[in-house]
């Protein structure tokens, strides 16, 4: 795929999106996973921990596809 602009009807889209849109999805369920059989609260500041696990997801995406 690398970095080339996706055409969707007329308008170009940057790969990012599409990259940043996977890393959502997959930081979502490991979100999911995590609260589901951990069933507690392990790290003090979610929202770092969300925001990074984003970030990786998003890096990983990009680079596997790139």
């Amino acid at each position: 795929m690398g970095l080339q602009e996706i055409a969707v009807g007329g308008i170009f889209l940057s790969p990012m999106l599409i990259f940043a849109l996977m890393g959502f999805v997959a930081a979502v369920i490991v979100r999911w996973g995590l609260h589901r059989f951990l069933r507690r609260r392990v790290w003090w500041h979610e929202a770092w921990f969300d925001a990074s696990l984003f970030i990786v997801l998003t890096a990983a995406s990009a680079f596997a596809l790139s």
